[in-house]
């Protein structure tokens, strides 16, 4: 975890938190890692609650697009109904797979 707040520097707070989403895919897919490893695994959260756990590690209020991304890149898993969503098992083995993109 610290190698990727390392990593990210540029787009944290002095809370630790993302400042800017990036662009670039590199950088992107280490913020998702970043965010991924707030959430426990094993646990399922309501939407609401993912969105209230995404909003203590961002500052620019867009909850929605970042479990969208998290989703979208396989490391979060949802209901087809998106009413519950959870860390993907092999959420490490996922991040090596876009690193290696």
């Amino acid at each position: 975890m610290e190698q990727r707040q390392e990593q990210l520097k540029n787009f944290l707070d002095a809370k630790g938190r993302l400042a800017a989403f990036p662009a670039k895919r590199k950088m992107k897919t280490i913020a998702l890692a970043y965010l991924a490893e707030k959430f426990e695994p094993g646990v399922r959260y309501g939407e609401r609650e993912a969105n209230q756990l995404l909003e203590l590690w961002h500052v620019f209020h867009d909850p929605a697009t970042l479990r969208r991304e998290l989703y979208n890149s396989r490391l979060l898993e949802r209901e087809k109904d998106g009413s519950a969503y959870w860390l993907a098992e092999d959420w490490p083995e996922r991040i090596k797979a876009l690193e290696n993109k």
